[in-house]
């Protein structure tokens, strides 16, 4: 499957173990927010402060996986040419939407209308049966936020550049949420949110020499508990 997320817009589908998803950015100062629930089991989904905790990390790059609640290994990053995408800077919401770029509705310019990452979750949740109460920290893929010695947060506005490509390999079935919303931390003056290529194809499935499943000793355990539920399964 080959798609085009354009600017402001949003996508759900579940996507397969043994999928792997790779995200190219068609134009600089790409970012793509994106949430992750285990499609059989939506209580068990993407858990950020567990997922940078076990991998002593603050940012994700090849070889860092994405863990769920119950210390699984949902999906790993297994090709990265941008070497940084940010978990902590959070999505846009529809006051901070108006504040920064001007108010904007549907029914004054239809699709022109500047879209917040919260409502293109919402909606998409809402097609699965989820609701608001299932919003959970997301991952912005493409963008960089450091922290400097003082403790202070930056956004780095050079980060991404057109044809970078990030590749995530699914480790269970998941409900994948995306949303082509600027990251809430931008501070551009003008919307920034440019197209990004989505391309799902079949891969191998990991096993005890991937390289992610030895990128660090908790992604070992997690996709360990992912093999076991697997086991496990009818």
């Amino acid at each position: 499957m080959k798609k085009i997320i354009e600017a402001g817009s949003k996508w759900s589908n579940v996507v397969a173990k043994g999928k792997a998803v790779r995200f190219t950015a068609l134009e600089d100062g790409a970012n793509i927010s994106l949430l992750l629930y285990n499609a059989k089991n939506t209580t068990d989904r993407y858990n950020m402060p567990d997922s940078l905790k076990a991998q002593h990390t603050s940012k994700f790059t090849k070889g860092n996986i994405l863990m769920t609640d119950n210390g699984r290994a949902m999906a790993s990053i297994i090709e990265d040419s941008s070497g940084w995408h940010d978990p902590i800077g959070g999505y846009s919401t529809r006051a901070g939407t108006d504040s920064r770029y001007g108010e904007t509705t549907f029914q004054k310019l239809l699709n022109d209308y500047y879209r917040s990452g919260e409502e293109n979750f919402v909606k998409e949740l809402m097609r699965h049966g989820l609701t608001k109460r299932d919003l959970v920290p997301n991952i912005n893929l493409f963008s960089k936020i450091y922290a400097d010695e003082a403790g202070s947060m930056h956004f780095d506005p050079e980060h991404a550049k057109a044809g970078d490509t990030v590749t995530l390999r699914l480790e269970m079935d998941s409900l994948m949420i995306i949303s082509n919303t600027p990251n809430p931390q931008d501070p551009a003056a003008d919307f920034p949110s440019v197209p990004v290529k989505m391309e799902v194809f079949d891969v191998n499935e990991a096993d005890e020499h991937d390289y992610c499943v030895n990128y660090h000793p908790e992604n070992r355990r997690a996709f360990e508990n992912t093999w076991e539920y697997h086991s496990l399964l009818l």
